[in-house]
């Protein structure tokens, strides 16, 4: 795909809408990559003018300050802040809780004041708006989906409703898990422990969490975190259920109904 970057822009002198900050995940991981594309395909459809950071986007530091290396998440996050600032962004979408969470809540402390929106927000609003229009009848029409609250995104910023519109929008049946909302089972990724092995016990929490989903008999588990993701698709391949269920971000899901 051809997305210019913020240093094409600003050669061209000229300055994008948003910021798409892609992060780690989005950059690197395989499965994750396919979300980015997803993401950047609708962006570009509805004719929102986007940029990237490409080779100069750094990770925003939040697994090092959750593992508790607070000097290098400040390291990462002043390096950050200086580029951003550099190129007088304002407004940035994300499509990782993590990233945008850290971006909104914590760099503002350090000198990094930004609108930072996360991509399911920013759907639902382009849904609202008319300018996402979805084909009636379309690939997901009738179909069981259940959601999983990422932890970031809806206990620590409040984020609810917009994913579940987008997804009630689609014309899919929607059906919650026990736990949700503020209620809401952690996928085991968070606080840095996507990065290292849990402690010994009976069982794994994203086993828990996938058994929940899988027992509410949705035939789609919607994410909108590339870690729950990760967590979740494992767990269903433990269940032995791929056949029967398949793990989807929000964007997946709205790029293949327009």
């Amino acid at each position: 795909m051809q997305i210019p970057t913020m240093a094409d822009m600003m050669a061209r002198n000229e300055q994008p809408e948003l910021l798409f900050w892609v992060g780690c995940a989005g950059s690197f991981d395989q499965r994750a990559q396919k979300v980015t594309r997803a993401f950047a395909t609708i962006l570009s459809k509805v004719g929102i003018r986007f940029a990237i950071l490409g080779k100069e986007e750094m990770c925003t530091g939040d697994p090092a300050r959750r593992a508790g290396n607070e000097f290098l998440f400040q390291m990462m996050a002043y390096n950050n802040i200086q580029l951003l600032n550099g190129y007088g962004i304002r407004k940035i979408v994300t499509t990782c809780p993590h990233c945008f969470n850290t971006l909104k809540n914590e760099y503002p402390a350090l000198g990094g004041n930004y609108e930072v929106i996360h991509h399911t927000t920013l759907l639902q609003q382009l849904i609202d708006d008319g300018r996402i229009r979805l084909k009636e009848g379309g690939s997901f029409k009738g179909k069981r989906i259940t959601y999983h609250d990422s932890c970031y995104l809806g206990r620590t910023n409040g984020i609810f409703e917009a994913p579940r519109r987008v997804l009630e929008a689609l014309d899919a049946e929607l059906v919650e898990m026990k736990r949700c909302r503020s209620n809401g089972l952690c996928c085991g990724a968070g606080g840095a422990q996507m990065f290292k092995e849990e402690e010994k016990g009976e069982t794994r929490v994203n086993w828990e969490r996938t058994n929940e989903a899988v027992a509410t008999g949705a035939s789609v588990v919607a994410a909108a975190c590339p870690f729950c993701h990760t967590m979740l698709t494992d767990g269903v391949k433990v269940a032995g259920k791929e056949e029967q269920v398949e793990v989807l971000d929000v964007a997946e899901l709205v790029a293949a109904s327009i």
